[in-house]
């Protein structure tokens, strides 16, 4: 199988159905979703939250504490994050604050997200 062809059918496959990653086989490293799904008040996100799909995560988060007077927000299944996700996490963080909301994040997520709120808290 050649580097075109796999490129090509992951590419493909991707677009078919959502569950496969992208695989960028010149930069050597995987794009996947972003999944968000949810019962109740209870959030669990899995895949990538990064700049590419940060609004996905805005748009499903907006007004939430409009509708639940607290939020748990499971990223055990997160496996990756970059500076937009974190600021989004945190403006998620605020929003609760502000409307005197309970916001929970549980599970062993990235550690980028931790040492964000543990600066936040310190300061």
């Amino acid at each position: 199988m050649n580097i075109t062809f796999l490129t090509r059918y992951l590419l493909y496959n991707t677009l078919i159905n959502s569950k496969f990653p992208i695989y960028c086989l010149t930069l050597n490293y995987a794009i996947m979703n972003l999944h968000i799904t949810h019962y109740n008040n209870q959030f669990k996100i899995k895949g990538v939250l990064n700049r590419q799909n940060v609004a996905v995560f805005q748009n499903e988060f907006k007004n939430v504490f409009d509708k639940f007077s607290s939020v748990t927000l499971s990223i055990e299944g997160l496996e990756y994050i970059d500076a937009y996700g974190v600021n989004a996490l945190a403006q998620l963080h605020n929003e609760s604050i502000t409307k005197h909301k309970s916001l929970s994040i549980i599970g062993l997520g990235c550690d980028d997200l931790y040492e964000h709120f543990k600066s936040e808290n310190a300061a």
